[in-house]
């Protein structure tokens, strides 16, 4: 078992803001309800965090997020105190996607991947990058709360460097993935970093749909993750019609029993979700209507927390990719609707 424990949500667990020994407490697993959380476009490299951007999207929204993510870069070559500290700070539980890349953070590059990459996975292993993952451990010890950090996601896809299919393929990328995720984790662990939770978040669909990258073949064990995760999104960029729409259920029901069969320990999360804006093509506010609906009334048990992908890009063709919960009335109107609901749990819980 992990040596930073999960427990149960109980009449003991306290609210970040009631704790008054948090980086003595556990993240507590609600036993009913989830966590509400969000990305709320913090920039390029996903890590300018402010505390303007996270109150206006909690008024948007009309509900206090209990988790705030953002990302640390590798190639920045530093751990996010600041960041990490206001989010504390403003009563929510940081989860960080830490991503062993380094500039121009490009997705699609990834099948460039050579020996002069500084942060390939093979580097990792042979210890060539243990200087930098001790520091940034040291300072996630030091930062004293709970933390959870979602190293290396969506690795049985091909856009980003660590990809499995990007690192030996079906010879020996997934395993090449799990040694360096043990290599990782029990870096941290030795430098005393036992406040971080470790996700495994892999992306809904695997790409390419091979036998030997599957999200289990990743799986580096029970003793090395504390959640399971997924990145779940309907359609992003602009399409031919509706034939290119994705439904709730279909990019939702597959995934989800497949990282359940991954480990049946583990809690769950959406460590990622979201749809674009493309009325054309399908409805946006039903997409998210049927999202909050559904995991609310109990059509996927393990999941404990969802992190919404409130970003808008612009695309190389110059069209727009706009995932914000505000990208129309109607599915603002959907989304503060669903939030609204109980079973989301504003406040990250701790238990002794």
């Amino acid at each position: 078992m992990a040596a930073f424990c999960l427990a149960a949500l109980s009449s003991t667990a306290r609210s970040a803001e009631d704790s008054s020994a948090v980086g003595e407490s556990r993240l507590a697993v609600p036993a009913h309800g989830a966590y509400t959380g969000a990305y709320i476009d913090f920039g390029e490299t996903e890590d300018a965090v402010t505390l303007p951007a996270i109150e206006a999207f909690e008024q948007l929204v009309g509900k206090h997020q209990a988790i705030v993510a953002s990302s640390s870069y590798w190639g920045r070559g530093n751990f996010p105190t600041e960041n990490v500290q206001l989010i504390r700070a403003h009563g929510a539980i940081p989860l960080l996607y830490w991503s062993p890349w380094g500039p121009p953070y490009e997705q699609n590059r990834a099948r460039r991947v050579s020996e002069r990459d500084p942060f390939t996975l093979a580097r990792i292993v042979a210890g060539e990058c243990d200087d930098y993952i001790d520091r940034w451990a040291d300072a996630a010890r030091e930062f004293g709360a709970p933390l959870l950090v979602s190293f290396g996601n969506e690795m049985n896809a091909d856009w980003f460097p660590w990809g499995g299919v990007n690192n030996g393929g079906k010879n020996d990328g997934a395993e090449l993935f799990k040694t360096a995720w043990r290599h990782v984790v029990a870096r941290a662990r030795t430098r005393g970093a036992n406040n971080i939770a470790w996700v495994f978040q892999a992306n809904a669909t695997s790409v390419p749909a091979k036998s030997w990258n599957t999200m289990a073949a990743y799986y580096p064990g029970a003793e090395w993750v504390d959640w399971l995760a997924l990145s779940v999104y309907g359609q992003l960029t602009p399409g031919d019609g509706n034939e290119d729409w994705v439904p709730w259920t279909e990019a939702m029901d597959k995934a989800y029993a497949e990282i359940c069969a991954v480990d049946p320990t583990r809690p769950v999360m959406l460590a990622e979700w979201g749809v674009g804006e493309f009325p054309r093509d399908g409805d946006k506010g039903e997409f998210i209507r049927q999202a909050f609906t559904r995991i609310a009334r109990g059509d996927y048990p393990r999941i404990k927390a969802a992190v919404f992908w409130h970003e808008r890009w612009q695309n190389k063709d110059e069209s727009w990719s706009n995932l914000r919960v505000n990208s129309s009335p109607s599915a603002l109107r959907a989304y503060r609707a669903g939030v609204a609901d109980p079973f989301w749990l504003d406040r990250a819980a701790f238990t002794n």
